[in-house]
């Protein structure tokens, strides 16, 4: 079934892997339905693959290989949520590991150029908690890259 929205990312020509990438890395994730040109096109041939439909942790997600128009920005971004160090550190290692980029405060960039944050729940928490809690979480953020889970509760704590 074709969901009725659905986020389509732009890739040059390696939609299928980076679909297979995001799936292996993610729960509750998978590859669909795989699209092949019928035939000869403006930059491809019969046969390439035109889309590919997966999901990322639910979030259903067409990767579209268009060409190298178009780049990706942090004007989009998956959050990830985890729940303690070990999620938080699986996740960004497997992005960062596999030819990716490092970012501050949680932020990470996959080979594709797609930008991830991978933002433990603990620092949702304590920005949502306000307050003196907050500013203590938000300013023990700002020193990081990847989230320290431990530095946050900490802070959290003053």
């Amino acid at each position: 079934m074709i969901p009725k929205n659905s986020i389509c990312l732009w890739f040059d020509k390696d939609a299928e892997e980076a679909a297979k990438f995001y799936t292996a890395t993610f729960p509750d994730s998978k590859v669909g339905t795989v699209f092949h040109a019928p035939s000869d096109f403006p930059g491809g041939k019969k046969g390439d693959v035109l889309t590919v439909e997966f999901t990322v942790c639910g979030l259903p997600c067409i990767g579209l290989n268009g060409g190298p128009t178009f780049k990706h920005s942090e004007a989009f971004s998956f959050q990830i949520v985890t729940d303690d160090q070990e999620e938080t550190d699986r996740f960004w290692n497997a992005i960062v590991g596999n030819d990716g980029q490092e970012n501050v405060c949680g932020w990470c960039r996959d080979r594709w150029g797609i930008s991830w944050q991978i933002t433990p729940r603990t620092l949702s928490e304590a920005l949502v908690a306000g307050g003196a809690e907050a500013k203590r979480a938000f300013e023990a953020m700002l020193t990081m890259k990847k989230i320290d889970v431990a530095a946050i509760d900490a802070a959290r704590l003053g």
